[in-house]
């Protein structure tokens, strides 16, 4: 195994997951702001699931997101 190969393959794939999950989330929060679902005063509940197939890996990471 290469240290260095697997460090930048997690950075790439992390860097991926953390841009695409931005655009989704500010997708869906502006929907449900055009759509009366929210205010725009709430704090969101979140969470993630981090499977990794081959390593018996599957994480569940919880937050949330204020949006005032």
């Amino acid at each position: 195994m290469n240290p260095e190969a697997l460090n930048m393959s997690i950075r790439t794939f992390l860097k991926r997951v953390g841009v695409q999950s931005q655009r989704e989330i500010e997708s869906a929060v502006a929907k449900a702001l055009a759509d009366g679902r929210l205010k725009g005063n709430e704090s969101l509940p979140a969470q993630v699931t981090l499977t990794v197939s081959g390593v018996a890996l599957d994480v569940v990471i919880d937050g949330k997101i204020s949006l005032e």
